[in-house]
């Protein structure tokens, strides 16, 4: 059954215009907003033949609820219009270069979520993989953080994030974990070929049977006074470490 949910926020509606333009019921926008960036926006949803409503700003505040930056523009999206793929359909695809994967276990933060998201589709991410229990999920929030990037990257959702590791590892997949006590650091591992970063919350890093069906665990290394890192920083020295390797191999 298709499920309507809201995007907020220009990044986010434009996005989802240029990739699954399709997909929007129907635009709301601000009535007193009228600067050039509002009037792109209309311009590119009358070609899409999309409908725009102009509305009140306190109806727009009521939808997208206390933390919701809308900018004045708000999007009914129908998720069923979307072809999210899961692991085997990317492992399957013709990928132009090696499966390249950012696991998240365990972050329930939105704004985090929505930074990770936008570090993979910069890095060139084949999918984010997080399960579905104790992480937060595709929120408006999220989409809105990530700036376009959740229209981009496939997020999957899975029920048992050990058993999905497992998976990729038959699949040939080299799947590492970040620790800050491991044994080696990111920048002495080989991340050139098919591979899954795995990172945790900031508080509690990765669970620990996550951390056991790793094929190996790493550090990064730390030249100041902090011990840790937010995990959309973490996750972006990770996947631009990967890049790096991956750029040299071609």
């Amino acid at each position: 059954m298709a499920e309507t949910r809201i995007l907020f926020g220009f990044h986010a509606v434009l996005s989802r215009m240029r990739q699954h333009g399709g997909s929007i019921q129907e635009i709301l926008i601000d009535k007193d907003r009228v600067d050039p960036r509002m009037k792109d926006l209309l311009q590119m949803a009358e070609q899409a033949n999309i409908r725009v409503m102009q509305v009140e700003r306190s109806r727009l505040d009521g939808m997208a609820g206390r933390e919701g930056r809308h900018q004045g523009v708000i999007a009914r999206v129908v998720d069923t219009a979307i072809p999210y793929k899961d692991i085997h359909d990317i492992l399957e695809a013709d990928l132009d270069e090696a499966p390249f994967f950012l696991v998240l276990d365990g972050v329930e933060d939105p704004h985090n979520l929505g930074a990770c998201l936008r570090v993979a589709d910069a890095m060139g991410v084949h999918a984010v993989i997080a399960p579905k229990d104790r992480a937060v999920g595709l929120n408006a929030t999220v989409r809105k953080v990530a700036c376009g990037a959740a229209e981009t990257v496939p997020f999957i959702a899975v029920t048992n994030l050990a058993r999905t590791l497992r998976e990729l590892k038959d699949a040939g997949v080299f799947v590492v974990g970040t620790t800050m006590d491991a044994p080696s650091t990111l920048h002495n591992t080989k991340l050139d070929g098919p591979i899954a970063l795995v990172l945790g919350s900031e508080g509690e890093g990765i669970r620990r049977l996550t951390a056991e069906t790793c094929d190996a665990l790493v550090t990064i290394p730390m030249f100041g006074s902090v011990e840790s890192l937010n995990v959309s920083v973490a996750s972006g020295i990770c996947l631009y470490e990967a890049r790096r390797q991956r750029q040299l191999k071609k």
